[in-house]
């Protein structure tokens, strides 16, 4: 006779929040890293490093970091008191769509 066991139960994220981590850089739909880290469970770090280790299947079009005058315009739209302990000392990478697709 066959298993009872259930299939597991799939993640998923409410469409609502998805769409207020969508930024809009250089006239493209982009999500940050530290956003996707969220999403998909993982420490920042790990998603960079994973993305490093990976940096060929992530062209321009896919992914780019920042810029210092991108930085901090999105650091002072977030609104922190202290930049340092809430990890923004380094400029995030955005990923669109496509990048998304890829991680």
């Amino acid at each position: 006779m066959g298993s009872s066991k259930k299939p597991p139960a799939k993640f998923l994220v409410p469409q609502e929040i998805i769409e207020t981590k969508i930024l809009l850089v250089r006239d493209k739909k982009v999500m940050l890293d530290r956003d996707l880290a969220v999403l998909y469970k993982v420490s920042t770090k790990r998603l960079n490093e994973q993305v490093k280790r990976n940096l060929d299947r992530f062209p321009k079009d896919f992914m780019f970091q920042l810029s210092r005058e991108e930085f901090e315009n999105w650091k002072s739209q977030i609104a922190t008191s202290n930049s340092e302990r809430m990890g923004l000392r380094r400029k995030p990478h955005a990923f669109t769509e496509q990048g998304v697709a890829m991680l």
